[in-house]
């Protein structure tokens, strides 16, 4: 790139980059609270209505170790405009789908383009920042990522109560065209170097077919009976073989696809270890929690998404702070502390009941913020540290892509084990439901009085008994997901100090 632009159209450019990446981030969160309509409205269930979402997220991981390849090939710039543009219009596409085949076909195509936005975006603006304010850029740069999970969830369910589904994609048009036009025109003539390297196309073959594979497993697994299904069964074999084979192959490979011995760093695969299943049961959470609320608690998708944004206010607020002090503290203390907030506020939301209110709700949520504010930031300098100049851009591809694959196939197994203790607890609580049990015909008798005879007595009944159960197995997740929290305070003290990149000073 040539000379950094500066003054106004600096300050132009990063909105104009701030738009794209709050497109972005805004499309991996808006989509949470719609699909129990988004379900109803195609006539599948809920658990397939998360196809959506996992969809993009694999398409987007396979995408985001392409980056570099693709951004030295075709030039950044360029790759960042035509990329928010392709993505653009693959929101429109989505939103004019008809069935969940074409959805789920057209969110692959927008996580495709999603990949490199994000990356390249952080990357442009660094590049225009002189070296004493690029601290401050990437702090805008955050901020603007941390907008959309708070935005998210409102903005979606305000969207599918008033207007309709289709609409969560539509909005991305006019942010979309700004967001390109105006790059395209501020950073005319800044284009970085193209050089032709190959691209690693056997690497890139078996990552695809081994990633999407399981992920098509997970995502159809608890509707086929798990390994009781031959396709499950074949899906299984075959991403086992692609996987293995992409090892063996990427070793020794010249220009790999996924660069593997960035995991014989000690650092770099307990930070990415720790990122990873920290932000698969984060985003778990992120999943399970409004589709509870609007399944089993009677939540239109507008208080759903007010009660999911909370988490959203402290990171935007203190993201900025933890980036200028993490460097005096030992990193290690700051993402234990991280870890101890998630596992806390998970403990907290395993205490919830039927009837609980909306105030309850969000204050584990709100909490759960500080976690987040602990959490993302530090671990990514874990990732990177000790590492050289010329490797921190393929880790931080490398460590991105575990995470987002993480917060997917969280989605998929969250949902499974959600169901399946829903079916444990319900085949516990109907053997209740017999004419010799006092609690039983005391219960009748009740709802006879209240006008609830016969069959309308019953299904009040079975309703409420599923009710009950649905909350049972939200309180065993939340459980389950606050202990994997505290074990992860184990891994992470396995990193090893200094966490400063190669060639770094330490501050004074």
């Amino acid at each position: 790139m040539t000379v950094p632009i500066t003054g106004i159209r600096l300050a132009l450019l990063t909105v104009s980059l701030s738009l794209g990446i709050f497109m972005n981030v805004l499309d991996s969160s808006i989509a949470n609270v719609a699909i129990p309509t988004i379900a109803g409205d195609l006539a599948v269930s809920p658990d397939q209505g998360t196809w959506v979402i996992t969809s993009f997220a694999v398409s987007q991981a396979i995408m985001l170790p392409l980056t570099g390849w693709l951004a030295r090939r075709f030039g950044e710039v360029r790759l960042f405009v035509l990329s928010t543009l392709l993505f653009t219009f693959a929101s429109v596409l989505c939103g004019l789908s008809v069935d969940l085949p074409m959805l789920v076909s057209f969110r692959v195509i927008q996580g495709i383009f999603a990949g490199p936005m994000i990356p390249l975006s952080q990357s442009i603006l660094l590049a225009n920042y002189p070296p004493e304010k690029k601290g401050f850029a990437t702090s805008i740069w955050a901020m603007t990522a941390v907008v959309g999970p708070i935005l998210g969830p409102i903005l979606g369910g305000w969207i599918t109560d008033n207007y309709s589904w289709p609409w969560i994609f539509y909005i991305n048009l006019p942010i979309g065209i700004i967001s390109a036009v105006f790059s395209w025109i501020l950073l005319s003539g800044q284009e970085t170097t193209i050089t032709k390297i190959p691209i690693d196309v056997i690497g890139l073959i078996l990552l695809t077919i081994g990633i999407g594979s399981l992920q098509i497993l997970l995502d159809n697994g608890n509707d086929l009976d798990w390994f009781r299904s031959n396709t499950i069964i074949i899906l299984g074999v075959v991403s086992l073989v692609a996987l293995s084979f992409l090892v063996v192959w990427e070793l020794g490979e010249t220009h790999p696809i996924v660069d593997l011995t960035l995991f014989t760093g000690r650092n770099f695969l307990i930070g990415t270890t720790a990122l990873t299943l920290g932000y698969l049961l984060y985003f778990s959470t992120v999943v399970i929690f409004p589709l509870w609320l609007q399944t089993q608690m009677g939540y239109t998708p507008t208080w759903a998404g007010l009660a999911a944004a909370p988490v959203g206010i402290l990171p935007f607020l203190l993201t900025p702070f933890v980036g200028i002090y993490m460097g005096k503290l030992d990193l290690r203390f700051i993402v234990s502390a991280g870890f101890i907030v998630f596992a806390a506020t998970c403990f907290w939301s395993a205490n919830f009941y039927t009837e609980v209110g909306f105030v309850q709700l969000i204050e584990p949520r709100f909490v759960q913020g500080l976690g987040i504010t602990f959490f993302f930031t530090p671990l990514i300098s874990i990732v990177i540290s000790g590492l050289p100049p010329d490797k921190v851009a393929s880790a931080l591809g490398l460590s991105n892509f575990c995470r987002i694959l993480g917060g997917s196939f969280g989605t998929s197994l969250s949902v499974t084990l959600w169901e399946r203790r829903e079916s444990f607890h319900h085949s516990h609580l109907v053997e209740h439901i017999n004419p010799f049990n006092p609690i039983y015909t005391q219960a009748v008798t009740k709802l006879q009085t209240l006008g609830l005879s016969g069959l309308n007595g019953t299904e009040f009944l079975v309703r409420t008994i599923t009710n009950q159960a649905f909350m049972l197995s939200t309180n065993d997740f939340f459980w389950l997901s606050g202990w994997i929290f505290i074990s992860l305070l184990v891994i992470i003290w396995f990193a090893k100090p200094p966490f400063l990149a190669k060639g770094s000073v330490a501050a004074e």
